[in-house]
């Protein structure tokens, strides 16, 4: 492994969400706290996009750009490599950020008071989207089995009745609960969303960040009739640690859903481009690869690492089964207290910040969602503490 992945990496004073604004965000002095909420990860980002941004930086001219036939090129050469996925140019979008250009979907797919339908537990952006610009969550929950959360089909299907949704918010890998979707699940769910007339937004910023022997399938992968019916969210924030140098692409096969959404982003004068966050995004697709491989091997043994360690130290709390991302949803319901209790005994006690997981929703309750993006030092601290809660 060429990347000390276990390098401890001092984050504070850099304006870190994660580290230097606990306070603010989660709304309590964290200043002795781990922190394990924000999912994004300690690890510095490969060597190649690192050297691309100081290249271009010390050319010193960052005037007016546009993406380049380099930047293109890179992310369809990466998911035709790396996922066996033909995407074509004429279908890229782009603006800064996956949340800003669902949130201009929402506005310009369905009308104020429409329903949306979200797969619980689900991100918590998702729902704050939905609502201020006035249309309804409406939740279609998973279901737990010990193989991992499951689509609930019938409740679904009875949800497009009853609701009339124009639209379904896919998380592909799923935050919080690291299901990939299969192809059969994703080809069920498309009959449905298809027989009523739903359109389905799938943010697979989570793509490149499987578990070893695991597959992604993207809704783009399916039948070409399927694709006229779908949008796809891709960056390379999660992947390779670029969350703040944002830039996104939105791929949109349906040329009327396209230019439609083009006109909404020149519309709000989103037709700029950040010619850093183009560099390192061109890089990371051109470079990264080597780089990733070894962070998926860090990441997965990471895991492994982890859930025996809580089954050993902790074994009230239920990690849950996932195929991707770097996340891990926690069941902590065997200590019977309520959603407030338990941040307080993890904040005062264990002196860990997850996210709680009634952020996620109403199937939330009860969960906490760690983030595993991180030295083996912190997962050890994050044990020792969990380990001082009792069942």
């Amino acid at each position: 492994m060429k990347t000390n992945f276990n390098q401890i990496v001092n984050r504070h004073n850099t304006s870190s969400v994660k580290w230097d604004f606990i306070e603010r965000y989660l709304q309590l002095d964290g200043s002795d706290l781990l922190p394990m909420w924000v999912s994004d990860f300690d690890f510095k980002c490969p060597a190649e996009v690192q050297q691309a941004l100081h290249n271009r930086v010390d050319h010193g001219i960052f005037g007016y750009s546009e993406r380049d036939d380099q930047y293109y090129q890179s992310v369809m050469d990466w998911f035709s490599n790396r996922h066996n996925l033909q995407l074509k140019r004429e279908w890229f979008t782009s603006i800064e950020g996956v949340v800003p250009g669902l949130s201009i979907l929402i506005q310009l797919l369905s009308k104020p008071g429409d329903a949306v339908v979200v797969q619980g537990p689900y991100y918590g952006s998702f729902a704050k989207i939905i609502t201020m610009n006035g249309r309804e969550v409406v939740e279609n929950p998973l279901t737990e089995s010990p193989q991992g959360y499951q689509f609930d089909f019938a409740q679904l299907e009875a949800c497009f009745k009853q609701q009339k949704p124009p639209l379904l918010l896919l998380c592909n890998p799923h935050n919080p609960t690291g299901r990939c979707w299969t192809r059969s699940e994703l080809t069920q769910l498309m009959a449905l969303c298809r027989a009523h007339g739903v359109t389905v937004i799938s943010d697979e910023i989570w793509a490149d960040l499987t578990l070893p022997g695991e597959t992604f399938t993207s809704v783009l992968h399916l039948d070409e009739d399927c694709q006229e019916h779908v949008i796809v969210a891709t960056s390379a924030s999660k992947t390779f640690g670029l969350s703040s140098l944002r830039i996104s692409n939105f791929l949109i096969p349906n040329a009327l859903t396209r230019n439609a959404f083009i006109d909404r982003l020149n519309a709000h004068g989103l037709d700029v481009f950040n010619a850093l966050s183009m560099t390192a995004a061109t890089a990371a697709y051109q470079h990264g690869a080597a780089w990733l491989d070894d962070l998926q091997r860090y990441l997965a043994e990471n895991r492994r690492w982890f859930e025996q360690a809580l089954a050993y130290a902790a074994p009230w709390c239920k990690m849950t089964r996932a195929e991707g991302t770097y996340l891990a949803w926690l069941d902590c319901r065997a200590l019977g207290l309520d959603d407030n209790a338990l941040q307080q005994a993890l904040i005062h006690q264990s002196k860990i910040a997850p996210s709680m997981g009634s952020s996620f929703g109403p199937q939330g309750k009860g969960f906490i969602r760690i983030n595993l993006g991180c030295p083996r030092q912190y997962l050890e601290d994050a044990i020792r503490g969990l380990a001082k809660l009792h069942g």
